[in-house]
Parts: C-alpha cells; structure tokens; sequence
C-alpha cells in the first residue's frame, strides 16, 4: 500500500466500530489523512504517528470548496504520499466520493474506493427497525435529502414513491424534514401511517422519536430541530418496539468521564461503550519511565536474589519487565522468586508475559496483602523486591519492613499531570458545571490526585457534588475521600469488569 494513491474510505454513519476492516487498514498506512467534519475524531487515533490530518468540512476554521478539495488529494499524490479521503458514510451514496473519483481518474492519479455504510442503512438497524422484512414490502428507496442544504426538496415521483408500498429511507437536513413528511402525505402516503425520526444515528446521543406521519411532522412544526436526521416510512418500522436493542442497552444515555491514560483505558472504554455509555476520555495522567532507570535496572538484574517482588499495578510489571528484558536476563530469572500481584488486572498483566502469580491477594489493601504473604511463610528476613510508582505510598513497604522483610523499594515509574486545557481535549470542567457527566471514574489513586491537582481541592469537590464517582478498590477510595472528594461506587473486587459492573448495577438499581 505504499504507492502513492488516494483511498476513498466511507467512514460510516458515526459509530467508529463500523469503519471496515480493509479502511482501517488504508487509514493506517496513509501518509495525509484528509476527512470531513463528520468523520468520528475517534477514527483519526488510527492515523499513523506523523500522518498528516488535514480538515476540509463545514465545521473547519477554513472550510474547502469542493474543487479545492479534489486539487489537494491529487497535489498530495504527486508529491509521493498514500492518502486516506475518509468520507462519512460511503462515498458514493448520496456524497462527493464519486465527484472525487472522477476528477483523479482525468488527473490520472490512481485511487480506489472502500465502500462505508450509509446512514440510511445503520441508523434504522440501530434504532431497530429492518430497512426489509418479509411482508414488509419489497422495495428499499434511499432519497437524497442532506447535500442540497435549501429549503428545496430533490425532484424525486413521490407520488410514484407512496405506490411502490416499500420502505424509504433518508438522511435529510432539518429545514428539509418537515418538508419531506408532507411531499410523502400530500402523494399518498396515509398520514396515519408510522415512521420514525432518528437523530444521531448510531451515537451514543442517538433519539428516535416515533409516531405517525401527521403526529411527526406537526411536531416538527411546534418544536423546530437543528440537526439532521434519518427518516424511515413503511411497514418494517412497526417491528421497532420488538427489534430494539442499541437504546435499551444499560448505560445508554449515559456520560462517563474516564480519567485513565489513553493507553491504558481500552478496556475500560470498550465495557463501557459495549453497555451503551457516551464515554468522554479525559486523561489526567500520563506514565513515563524515572528520571533515573538505574536502581530498576539494578533490581531487574538480580531479580532471581529475592524471594518475593511484588507488583501492585500493571505500569509495575510493564516497566518492571522492560528493564529485565533490555538488560541480560530474561523471564527465568522469575523462577526464584515468589510473585504477587495486587489485582487480577496485574496478574493477567504478568500471564502476558508468560509468567503465573504465587499469590493474587484476596483484599488488596496493605494489611491484607503483608498477611497474605505472612500465611505462605515466614517474612521475617525474607528479602522483597518492590517496584513502584514515583508517588506510591511507602504503607505496603512499611507494613514489610514492620514484619521483619528486608525491603528494596524502587521507583519503577513516574505519574505525570497532563494538561487538561491542551487542545484536543474535552473541556471537563464545563461539562461537570453544566451537569453534563453523570459519571467521573478514578482506577487509580493518582487519578484523583490529578483531578484535585487541576481543579483545586475546594472546587472539585464541588464539581462533583451531584456526580456518581465511581473508584476502583479501597485504596482508590480512601485516598479519594481524604482529598475530599465523595465516592458513589466501588466494585467488591478490584477490577476493570467490576468496576463497570457496579456502574451498571447502580443505574440499574435506580431505574
């Protein structure tokens, strides 16, 4: 894929699931990533690092013209670049894609199109009405309703369109909506007939609003809206209260703030998404190696010397086994010594490594953690090796040394403050002041660190006043709450699945 060339990629109708595996593909090999305003910023993170994003939609400081578009993608070519044309929905349905095709195929600049799915497809499947279904008509007509943005509806045969007696379907804007509904009407298409409304299709803010033509449109006429939607008429849309599934889900409706590094919150976001919550992912903190590596270094090298090391998070074991690694030795230097892990989370971190755990805690505070320790055998004289964050507490440590270990601890990481105002970031703080989170997650005691670092003691405590704060374990918790801050939720194990769980039981509960 390293010949210079544009790839057409529809981008689907907003859910980043729904790209295409082989557009993914053609996006992460691309040098120049140009996309419209619509496209899922989420979509951009699968750029390649150094990939230049150009935006030339409606929304951009400098929107483009359509020619000035087609002139970028083949000047873009010519000087030696793969470039992504990322499209919303697919780029020949009812969009410029094959506008665009044309114009490079008179330059002679090589392309290809991957097909996206449309709008009018995925945004009934997710507001579970069938664009087809036996005895629901044989037909399927998509209108064209969004790109002419006037008030003038495309010359289509509605009359021609009601007799068909199949399902039409179309992304429409909203001056155009109202106007749709009565050119169906007025063409006979009953005005008792059902239909569905949905805005933003396939988004976690999708709305479907359902009635007859007549109790639509004189709704649209008492309430005007501001934002396009999909239209669906015809029989299949009375199977929506036996088809739905995407706004039944648990946590749909739901905004959840995730404070986790990028990186590391994948699962965290995909639980969430999957139960049907909006998540916002606001990174507070980031990790980055210590200022000095040496005394990890030091320790990794005689790792198989002690007789416990014990991992209280998976940035330990990352950072822990790095160093190993780059040095000389390798995972059997582990076979000496007991491992611990603090959390199934670090256990299944270590199994990635080919490495099992001796002992997985049953409680993971610091008391709990040196007993369990303490029922496998003396401590007393035993030697253990800690690897740790930059601002972990010393308790754990402590609690050893207390009991008669021979404790080396060392920073096997920093936790870093990220800048919660840096572009490219949701403004978190407006979001809580208007009431626009009802959920802020800390799975880490640094997380809520962070959050009162930025926001001040006083004022995040405020922030989250009418908040559900949801925390991973007790040590999570009892820093939370010492930093003054409340805590709604914590799981009886500490883990990521849990944590999502209780979330899910807590709106479930209150439903």
């Amino acid at each position: 894929m390293r010949r210079p060339a544009v790839y057409l990629i529809g981008a689907g109708p907003g859910d980043p699931g729904l790209m295409t595996v082989h557009g993914l593909e053609c996006l992460r090999a691309a040098d120049a990533v140009v996309y419209d305003h619509l496209v899922p910023p989420r979509l951009l993170r699968h750029a390649r690092p150094g990939a230049e994003l150009i935006d030339v939609g409606k929304a951009s400081p400098q929107p483009m013209a359509q020619d000035a578009i087609c002139y970028l993608l083949a000047e873009k070519v010519r000087d030696g670049k793969v470039v992504a044309r990322l499209k919303w929905g697919d780029p020949f349905v009812f969009d410029r894609g094959g506008e665009e095709a044309f114009f490079l195929h008179e330059q002679g600049v090589p392309f290809e199109v991957v097909p996206g799915i449309p709008a009018a497809i995925a945004a009934p499947t997710y507001a579970g009405v069938p664009v087809t279904y036996p005895g629901g008509g044989d037909t399927i007509t998509l209108v064209r309703g969004h790109e002419d943005e006037s008030r003038t509806l495309p010359p289509v045969d509605w009359a021609s369109l009601a007799r068909l007696n199949g399902t039409v379907a179309c992304y429409a804007g909203a001056d155009q909506m109202p106007l749709l509904l009565e050119a169906l009407r007025d063409h006979g298409w009953p005005a008792d007939d059902h239909a569905v409304i949905i805005y933003a299709g396939t988004l976690p803010q999708q709305e479907t609003i359902s009635g007859t033509i007549a109790e639509l449109l004189e709704g649209l006429r008492a309430h005007p809206q501001h934002a396009p939607a999909t239209l669906v008429i015809g029989r299949v849309v009375g199977l929506r209260p036996h088809l739905r599934w995407f706004d039944t889900r648990p946590l749909f409706g739901r905004r959840v703030l995730v404070t986790r590094p990028r990186d590391q919150a994948v699962d965290l976001v995909s639980r969430l998404a999957l139960l049907g919550a909006d998540v916002i992912e606001a990174p507070l903190i980031r990790i980055e190696p210590p200022d000095d590596r040496g005394p990890l270094r030091d320790a990794a090298a005689e790792a198989g010397t002690f007789d416990w090391i014990v991992f209280a998070s998976t940035n330990a074991v990352d950072a822990f086994m790095t160093a190993l690694l780059e040095g000389d030795g390798d995972v059997r230097d582990l076979k000496g010594p007991r491992l611990c892990a603090v959390g199934t989370g670090t256990a299944d971190c270590l199994a990635g490594y080919g490495i099992k755990v001796d002992l997985l805690p049953g409680e993971f505070r610091s008391e709990a953690l040196v007993a369990a320790i303490a029922a496998t055998g003396p401590v007393d004289g035993a030697r253990v090796l800690l690897p740790r964050a930059d601002i972990g507490r010393d308790v754990v440590a402590d609690r050893l040394r207390e009991a008669g270990a021979v404790v080396t601890d060392v920073v096997a990481y920093r936790t870093l403050l990220n800048d919660a105002t840096r572009a490219g970031e949701p403004d978190v703080y407006k979001l809580l002041l208007e009431g626009q989170i009802d959920v802020v997650t800390f799975a880490s005691p640094s997380a809520a660190r962070s959050f009162v670092a930025i926001y001040g003691a006083e004022p995040a405590a405020d922030l989250l006043k009418h908040t559900v704060v949801a925390v991973i374990g007790p040590t999570t918790a009892e820093v939370t709450r010492q930093l003054g801050l409340p805590v709604t939720l914590q799981p009886s194990t500490s883990t990521i699945a849990a944590l999502v769980d209780a979330i899910a039981a807590h709106y479930a509960t209150e439903a």
